[in-house]
């Protein structure tokens, strides 16, 4: 397979229509291209019942993001507290020992720090302006002191050999899919483990197109063990991370071909799962109904062909990942390297800039900007306020 087609065999002859590009739909072929050589081979065709051994790169073009509420008044205002308190943040923890030394604030963790992650984690905490910054600032630590950024491909390679976790396709609101499938277990339980977990969520989040801010879940039982599956501590360990460091990340959980012994599983660790999670979880629905045929792998009753071959499939992911990941530090970089800044256009969607909106806006002054998009007439009094008390409640949580 030469390194074209390894990027995309695209399943363009059974469904004609995934020949556009969801991320710009007014832009041609020729311009996405240009802008994007990876996404060449999104236009390749393959033979009706070709194999498929690498990720889609885009949703097809019916499948769009849920389109995102207004904020209230209210909301904009704990969010413009909550904006300028992140902005100031200028070292952190290092580690989460008590007394941890602290460290100057990087450059990707600035990155990190958008618009849509401040909103997730005041979604989170149910619009609490004091703990949003409490949470934000413990997953800065724990990213730090797990080493996040560090997990590389061939490190974490060895756990991924049998495609017990694979990256194809996106569901019906065009959030990238996350297969987890136990009786592919090729490792004995350690830590590695959980840290593979946490590379493929990294990865599932760079392959989300612009507006989209969720992921798609497909765990499937079958042929699992109880050796297999994971222990219980491990269980908890996994939501602890999901939940406090992944916050607002689960579109869909859709779990089937559950045994008595994973049902059991569930049963222990149901009391560590968050009401809001709960709710996303599917149990034995179909998952046709969730994902289009043509992009659901066929060993999930869909018409995509995948097979899992490591030498192709992991390279293939982690170049496309790549790829992504300097486009959109390039465009944070170009944008002015802002705390605050917009994903949809970090995604390289249709939305401005944080800079570009202060500028349309006439506001020169970044900090003034920040408060008139962020903040409703009539709130600037209650957002300061609601600033201050979230600057004591760190120094009290210190």
């Amino acid at each position: 397979m030469d390194e074209k087609t390894a990027l995309q065999p695209s399943v363009d002859s059974l469904n004609p229509s995934t020949t556009a590009s969801s991320s710009r739909a007014a832009s041609s072929k020729s311009e996405l291209v240009s802008e994007n050589p990876s996404r060449a081979s999104s236009f390749v065709s393959a033979a009706v019942g070709e194999k498929i051994k690498v990720p889609f790169t885009d949703p097809l073009p019916e499948c769009k993001p849920t389109p995102t509420v207004d904020l209230t008044p209210d909301q904009e205002a704990k969010y413009a507290a909550l904006l300028a308190v992140a902005s100031s943040w200028e070292k952190i923890p290092t580690s989460t020992a008590r007394g941890a030394p602290t460290a100057p604030i990087t450059e990707d963790e600035k990155m990190w720090l958008t618009r849509e992650c401040l909103l997730r984690y005041l979604r989170a905490t149910k619009w609490n302006p004091v703990e949003a910054p409490k949470r934000i600032l413990a997953t800065l630590t724990w990213r730090r002191e797990y080493k996040v950024e560090t997990f590389t491909p061939e490190y974490i390679s060895p756990e991924n050999e049998t495609g017990k976790q694979v990256i194809l396709g996106f569901d019906n609101e065009a959030r990238p899919c996350l297969y987890l499938n136990p009786a592919k277990q090729n490792t004995a339980k350690s830590e590695r483990q959980i840290q593979h977990l946490v590379f493929m969520l990294e990865r599932v989040i760079e392959m989300m197109g612009p507006g989209q801010e969720t992921t798609a879940l497909l765990i499937n039982f079958k042929n699992s063990s109880g050796s297999s599956n994971p222990s219980v501590g491990q269980g908890k360990q996994t939501l602890t991370i999901l939940q406090g460091h992944y916050p607002e990340r689960l579109g869909r959980a859709l779990i089937s071909e559950l045994p008595w012994y994973v049902t059991t599983f569930f049963k222990l660790i149901s009391p560590f799962i968050d009401p809001v999670t709960k709710s996303k979880m599917k149990f034995n629905e179909p998952l046709a109904n969730h994902v289009p045929s043509s992009q659901l792998w066929s060993d999930y009753g869909g018409d995509a062909h995948f097979v899992y071959s490591h030498a192709d499939y992991w390279p293939a992911l982690n170049r496309l990942c790549t790829e992504r990941r300097t486009r959109y530090r390039e465009r944070w970089i170009k944008a002015g390297k802002r705390v605050g800044e917009y994903e949809a256009y970090l995604r390289g969607g249709d939305q401005l800039s944080l800079g570009e909106l202060v500028e349309a806006a006439g506001r020169l002054d970044f900090d003034e900007a920040a408060e008139g998009i962020g903040a409703a007439e009539g709130t600037t009094e209650r957002a300061k306020e609601e600033e201050s008390a979230v600057v004591e409640g760190m120094k009290v949580s210190e």
